[in-house]
Protein backbone atom coordinates (compact mmCIF):
# COMPACT_ATOMS: atom_id res chain seq x y z
CA UNK A 1 0.00 0.00 0.00
CA UNK A 2 1.34 3.42 -1.10
CA UNK A 3 0.71 6.78 -2.05
CA UNK A 4 1.55 8.33 -4.66
CA UNK A 5 0.93 11.73 -5.50
CA UNK A 6 0.21 12.67 -8.93
CA UNK A 7 -0.19 16.38 -7.79
CA UNK A 8 0.30 19.13 -5.28
CA UNK A 9 -0.73 22.00 -6.22
CA UNK A 10 -3.37 24.68 -5.08
CA UNK A 11 -5.76 26.35 -7.36
CA UNK A 12 -3.38 26.38 -10.88
CA UNK A 13 -0.26 24.32 -12.05
CA UNK A 14 2.87 25.41 -11.89
CA UNK A 15 6.08 24.40 -13.40
CA UNK A 16 6.93 22.28 -10.11
CA UNK A 17 3.43 21.55 -9.18
CA UNK A 18 0.00 19.88 -10.99
CA UNK A 19 -3.13 20.79 -9.49
CA UNK A 20 -4.35 18.14 -7.07
CA UNK A 21 -4.48 14.05 -7.75
CA UNK A 22 -3.27 11.70 -5.46
CA UNK A 23 -3.44 7.73 -6.15
CA UNK A 24 -3.37 4.73 -3.43
CA UNK A 25 -2.26 1.99 -4.97
CA UNK A 26 -3.27 -0.95 -3.45
CA UNK A 27 -1.32 -3.85 -5.44
CA UNK A 28 -1.21 -6.53 -2.74
CA UNK A 29 -4.45 -6.04 -0.99
CA UNK A 30 -7.15 -5.20 -3.80
CA UNK A 31 -4.78 -5.40 -7.20
CA UNK A 32 -6.25 -1.78 -7.89
CA UNK A 33 -5.72 1.75 -7.39
CA UNK A 34 -7.80 4.79 -5.56
CA UNK A 35 -7.60 7.96 -6.84
CA UNK A 36 -8.79 11.33 -4.87
CA UNK A 37 -9.52 13.59 -6.93
CA UNK A 38 -8.41 14.50 -10.36
CA UNK A 39 -7.24 18.04 -11.44
CA UNK A 40 -6.42 18.51 -14.55
CA UNK A 41 -3.81 16.97 -16.69
CA UNK A 42 -3.97 14.14 -14.04
CA UNK A 43 -4.01 11.31 -17.03
CA UNK A 44 -0.39 13.22 -18.30
CA UNK A 45 0.51 12.89 -14.51
CA UNK A 46 -0.11 8.91 -14.60
CA UNK A 47 2.41 8.54 -18.10
CA UNK A 48 5.13 9.25 -15.59
CA UNK A 49 3.90 6.53 -12.58
CA UNK A 50 3.46 2.59 -13.53
CA UNK A 51 -0.41 3.57 -12.69
CA UNK A 52 -2.76 2.46 -15.48
CA UNK A 53 -6.20 3.68 -15.73
CA UNK A 54 -7.33 0.35 -16.55
CA UNK A 55 -6.77 -0.43 -12.65
CA UNK A 56 -8.53 2.31 -10.99
CA UNK A 57 -11.59 0.70 -9.42
CA UNK A 58 -12.42 4.12 -7.22
CA UNK A 59 -12.25 8.00 -7.58
CA UNK A 60 -12.86 9.70 -4.77
CA UNK A 61 -13.99 13.69 -5.15
CA UNK A 62 -13.47 15.65 -2.27
CA UNK A 63 -15.33 18.92 -3.77
CA UNK A 64 -16.10 20.55 -7.10
CA UNK A 65 -13.71 23.50 -7.36
CA UNK A 66 -11.98 22.62 -10.66
CA UNK A 67 -8.40 21.88 -9.88
CA UNK A 68 -9.87 19.09 -8.52
CA UNK A 69 -12.27 17.54 -10.82
CA UNK A 70 -11.15 18.95 -14.39
CA UNK A 71 -8.90 15.94 -15.07
CA UNK A 72 -12.14 13.95 -14.84
CA UNK A 73 -13.65 13.29 -18.20
CA UNK A 74 -10.02 13.04 -20.11
CA UNK A 75 -9.14 10.12 -17.59
CA UNK A 76 -12.39 8.40 -17.65
CA UNK A 77 -12.19 8.55 -21.93
CA UNK A 78 -8.27 7.56 -21.60
CA UNK A 79 -9.52 4.65 -19.08
CA UNK A 80 -11.77 3.09 -21.54
CA UNK A 81 -9.66 3.49 -25.31
CA UNK A 82 -6.77 1.08 -22.48
CA UNK A 83 -8.86 -1.64 -22.14
CA UNK A 84 -10.96 -0.48 -18.88
CA UNK A 85 -13.95 -2.52 -18.89
CA UNK A 86 -14.90 -3.05 -15.45
CA UNK A 87 -17.60 -1.13 -13.51
CA UNK A 88 -15.80 2.03 -12.02
CA UNK A 89 -16.95 4.04 -9.23
CA UNK A 90 -17.30 7.67 -8.04
CA UNK A 91 -17.78 9.12 -4.92
CA UNK A 92 -18.39 13.06 -4.74
CA UNK A 93 -20.73 15.69 -3.12
CA UNK A 94 -23.67 16.21 -5.38
CA UNK A 95 -23.50 17.44 -8.65
CA UNK A 96 -20.54 15.53 -9.03
CA UNK A 97 -22.76 12.91 -11.62
CA UNK A 98 -23.95 15.77 -13.27
CA UNK A 99 -20.45 17.19 -13.84
CA UNK A 100 -19.25 13.99 -15.38
CA UNK A 101 -21.88 13.01 -17.35
CA UNK A 102 -22.27 16.54 -19.35
CA UNK A 103 -18.51 16.56 -20.02
CA UNK A 104 -19.24 13.19 -21.77
CA UNK A 105 -22.14 13.57 -23.47
CA UNK A 106 -21.19 16.95 -24.91
CA UNK A 107 -17.99 15.61 -26.11
CA UNK A 108 -19.57 12.60 -27.47
CA UNK A 109 -17.52 9.96 -25.44
CA UNK A 110 -18.57 6.56 -25.25
CA UNK A 111 -17.80 4.62 -22.62
CA UNK A 112 -16.69 0.59 -22.40
CA UNK A 113 -17.39 0.41 -18.83
CA UNK A 114 -19.97 1.12 -16.42
CA UNK A 115 -19.94 4.09 -14.14
CA UNK A 116 -21.72 3.93 -10.02
CA UNK A 117 -22.17 7.65 -8.87
CA UNK A 118 -22.14 7.87 -4.93
CA UNK A 119 -23.25 10.97 -4.22
CA UNK A 120 -23.36 12.40 -0.74
CA UNK A 121 -24.09 15.43 1.86
CA UNK A 122 -24.97 16.09 5.10
CA UNK A 123 -22.09 16.48 7.78
CA UNK A 124 -20.49 12.90 7.69
CA UNK A 125 -21.48 9.04 7.28
CA UNK A 126 -20.73 5.66 5.76
CA UNK A 127 -19.20 5.50 2.21
CA UNK A 128 -18.90 1.66 1.97
CA UNK A 129 -18.08 -1.30 4.37
CA UNK A 130 -16.37 -3.84 2.22
CA UNK A 131 -14.49 -7.34 2.91
CA UNK A 132 -11.32 -5.42 3.44
CA UNK A 133 -11.71 -2.06 4.45
CA UNK A 134 -14.66 0.59 5.02
CA UNK A 135 -14.64 4.48 4.25
CA UNK A 136 -16.50 7.34 6.06
CA UNK A 137 -16.56 10.91 4.46
CA UNK A 138 -17.02 14.00 6.95
CA UNK A 139 -17.72 17.77 6.19
CA UNK A 140 -14.87 20.64 6.22
CA UNK A 141 -15.16 23.83 5.62
CA UNK A 142 -14.63 25.36 2.46
CA UNK A 143 -15.95 27.57 0.05
CA UNK A 144 -17.89 24.94 -1.65
CA UNK A 145 -19.13 21.72 0.03
CA UNK A 146 -15.57 19.57 0.43
CA UNK A 147 -15.08 16.65 2.31
CA UNK A 148 -12.36 14.39 3.75
CA UNK A 149 -12.39 10.56 3.63
CA UNK A 150 -11.11 8.08 6.15
CA UNK A 151 -10.46 4.81 4.97
CA UNK A 152 -10.41 1.91 7.46
CA UNK A 153 -8.43 -1.24 6.80
CA UNK A 154 -10.42 -4.22 8.59
CA UNK A 155 -7.94 -6.36 10.77
CA UNK A 156 -5.72 -9.11 9.19
CA UNK A 157 -6.65 -12.95 10.58
CA UNK A 158 -2.45 -13.82 12.54
CA UNK A 159 0.00 -16.35 11.36
CA UNK A 160 -0.44 -19.74 10.97
CA UNK A 161 0.97 -21.31 13.80
CA UNK A 162 2.35 -24.30 12.28
CA UNK A 163 4.71 -25.78 15.17
CA UNK A 164 1.09 -25.91 16.70
CA UNK A 165 -0.16 -27.84 13.90
CA UNK A 166 2.78 -29.90 13.61
CA UNK A 167 2.11 -30.81 17.40
CA UNK A 168 -1.47 -32.35 16.12
CA UNK A 169 0.22 -34.30 13.64
CA UNK A 170 -1.26 -32.02 10.35
CA UNK A 171 0.99 -32.62 8.13
CA UNK A 172 1.85 -29.29 5.27
CA UNK A 173 -0.53 -28.86 2.34
CA UNK A 174 -3.73 -27.87 1.14
CA UNK A 175 -5.48 -28.38 4.40
CA UNK A 176 -3.23 -25.39 5.64
CA UNK A 177 -4.88 -22.69 3.46
CA UNK A 178 -8.30 -24.18 4.78
CA UNK A 179 -7.78 -23.52 8.37
CA UNK A 180 -6.33 -20.01 7.50
CA UNK A 181 -9.85 -19.00 5.26
CA UNK A 182 -12.58 -21.35 7.38
CA UNK A 183 -13.80 -21.28 10.82
CA UNK A 184 -13.69 -24.64 11.40
CA UNK A 185 -12.00 -27.58 9.19
CA UNK A 186 -13.05 -31.39 9.52
CA UNK A 187 -9.74 -33.94 9.28
CA UNK A 188 -9.80 -37.71 7.90
CA UNK A 189 -9.83 -39.05 10.93
CA UNK A 190 -12.59 -36.96 12.43
CA UNK A 191 -11.22 -34.11 14.55
CA UNK A 192 -12.69 -30.89 14.18
CA UNK A 193 -9.75 -27.97 14.34
CA UNK A 194 -10.83 -24.70 15.16
CA UNK A 195 -9.18 -21.93 13.28
CA UNK A 196 -8.61 -19.44 16.25
CA UNK A 197 -6.76 -21.78 17.84
CA UNK A 198 -4.30 -22.09 15.27
CA UNK A 199 -3.74 -18.35 14.29
CA UNK A 200 -2.04 -15.85 16.11
CA UNK A 201 -3.08 -12.62 16.68
CA UNK A 202 -4.57 -10.78 14.67
CA UNK A 203 -3.02 -7.99 12.43
CA UNK A 204 -4.41 -4.35 13.19
CA UNK A 205 -5.25 -3.09 9.75
CA UNK A 206 -4.37 0.84 8.97
CA UNK A 207 -6.22 4.02 8.87
CA UNK A 208 -5.66 6.92 6.39
CA UNK A 209 -7.59 10.61 6.39
CA UNK A 210 -7.16 12.11 2.96
CA UNK A 211 -9.05 15.84 3.22
CA UNK A 212 -9.65 17.72 1.34
CA UNK A 213 -9.35 21.85 0.83
CA UNK A 214 -10.38 23.14 4.24
CA UNK A 215 -10.11 25.49 7.10
CA UNK A 216 -10.37 25.45 10.85
CA UNK A 217 -8.03 22.14 10.88
CA UNK A 218 -8.95 21.49 14.73
CA UNK A 219 -12.52 21.23 14.23
CA UNK A 220 -11.96 18.13 12.31
CA UNK A 221 -9.64 16.08 14.74
CA UNK A 222 -12.36 13.90 15.58
CA UNK A 223 -12.45 12.38 12.25
CA UNK A 224 -8.87 12.10 11.84
CA UNK A 225 -7.69 11.03 15.27
CA UNK A 226 -5.23 8.23 15.63
CA UNK A 227 -4.92 7.69 11.77
CA UNK A 228 -1.47 6.34 10.52
CA UNK A 229 -1.23 9.01 7.96
CA UNK A 230 -3.20 11.94 7.58
CA UNK A 231 -2.79 14.08 4.07
CA UNK A 232 -3.66 17.65 4.16
CA UNK A 233 -3.39 20.85 2.16
CA UNK A 234 -1.20 23.17 3.43
CA UNK A 235 -1.97 26.34 0.75
CA UNK A 236 -0.22 29.01 2.80
CA UNK A 237 2.66 29.84 5.34
CA UNK A 238 1.91 30.07 8.96
CA UNK A 239 2.63 33.96 8.33
CA UNK A 240 -0.19 34.08 5.94
CA UNK A 241 -2.83 32.70 8.52
CA UNK A 242 -5.70 35.42 7.99
CA UNK A 243 -5.64 34.66 4.10
CA UNK A 244 -5.75 31.08 4.73
CA UNK A 245 -8.89 31.88 6.38
CA UNK A 246 -10.11 34.52 4.31
CA UNK A 247 -10.09 31.61 1.45
CA UNK A 248 -10.93 28.94 3.18
CA UNK A 249 -7.33 27.26 3.26
CA UNK A 250 -4.98 25.89 6.04
CA UNK A 251 -1.36 26.93 6.92
CA UNK A 252 1.27 24.61 7.91
CA UNK A 253 1.30 25.06 11.12
CA UNK A 254 -2.46 24.72 11.79
CA UNK A 255 -2.59 21.17 9.69
CA UNK A 256 0.67 20.43 12.08
CA UNK A 257 -1.37 21.41 14.90
CA UNK A 258 -4.46 19.51 13.89
CA UNK A 259 -1.88 16.33 13.26
CA UNK A 260 -0.53 16.38 16.99
CA UNK A 261 -3.73 17.38 18.59
CA UNK A 262 -5.26 14.29 16.68
CA UNK A 263 -2.72 11.85 17.83
CA UNK A 264 -1.89 10.44 14.08
CA UNK A 265 1.44 9.00 12.68
CA UNK A 266 2.21 10.56 10.01
CA UNK A 267 1.40 13.92 8.53
CA UNK A 268 1.32 14.28 4.40
CA UNK A 269 1.38 17.85 3.20
CA UNK A 270 -0.04 19.01 0.07
CA UNK A 271 -1.70 21.55 -2.15
CA UNK A 272 0.61 24.01 -1.99
CA UNK A 273 -0.18 27.44 -3.19
CA UNK A 274 1.86 28.55 -6.61
CA UNK A 275 3.19 31.34 -4.93
CA UNK A 276 5.96 29.45 -3.26
CA UNK A 277 8.77 28.19 -4.96
CA UNK A 278 11.25 24.93 -4.75
CA UNK A 279 13.63 27.28 -2.30
CA UNK A 280 10.29 27.77 0.00
CA UNK A 281 9.97 24.12 0.58
CA UNK A 282 12.91 23.78 3.43
CA UNK A 283 10.34 26.91 5.26
CA UNK A 284 7.38 25.05 4.43
CA UNK A 285 8.21 21.90 5.82
CA UNK A 286 10.17 23.25 9.10
CA UNK A 287 7.27 24.90 10.18
CA UNK A 288 5.09 21.92 10.24
CA UNK A 289 7.68 19.95 12.02
CA UNK A 290 8.71 22.24 14.74
CA UNK A 291 4.94 21.24 15.67
CA UNK A 292 4.70 17.61 14.54
CA UNK A 293 7.78 15.89 13.68
CA UNK A 294 7.22 13.11 11.57
CA UNK A 295 5.98 15.69 8.80
CA UNK A 296 6.49 15.11 4.80
CA UNK A 297 5.73 17.50 2.33
CA UNK A 298 4.70 15.96 -1.18
CA UNK A 299 6.19 16.73 -4.23
CA UNK A 300 4.58 15.74 -8.11
CA UNK A 301 5.56 11.95 -7.98
CA UNK A 302 6.44 11.66 -4.03
CA UNK A 303 5.50 8.26 -3.18
CA UNK A 304 5.06 7.24 0.40
CA UNK A 305 4.78 3.62 1.90
CA UNK A 306 2.25 2.62 4.00
CA UNK A 307 3.70 -0.44 6.19
CA UNK A 308 1.39 -2.97 7.27
CA UNK A 309 1.72 -3.14 11.37
CA UNK A 310 2.53 -6.33 12.94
Amino acid sequence: MEFIFLGTGAGIPSKKRNVTSIALSLPQELNSVWLFDCGEATQHQILHTAIRPRKISKIFITHLHGDHIFGLPGLLGSRSFQGGDTTLTIYGPAGIQQFVETSLEVSKTHLSYQIDYHEFEGQEGLLFDEEQFSAHYHKLEHGVPSYGFRITEKDRPGELLVAKLREQAVAPGPIYQEIKTKETVTLEDGRVLRREDFLGKPKPGRVLSILGDTRNALAHQAFIENSDVLVHEATFDAAKAELAHNYFHTTTEQAATLAKEGGVKQLILTHVSSRYQSEDDEKLLAEARAIFPNTELAHDFSVFDIPAKD
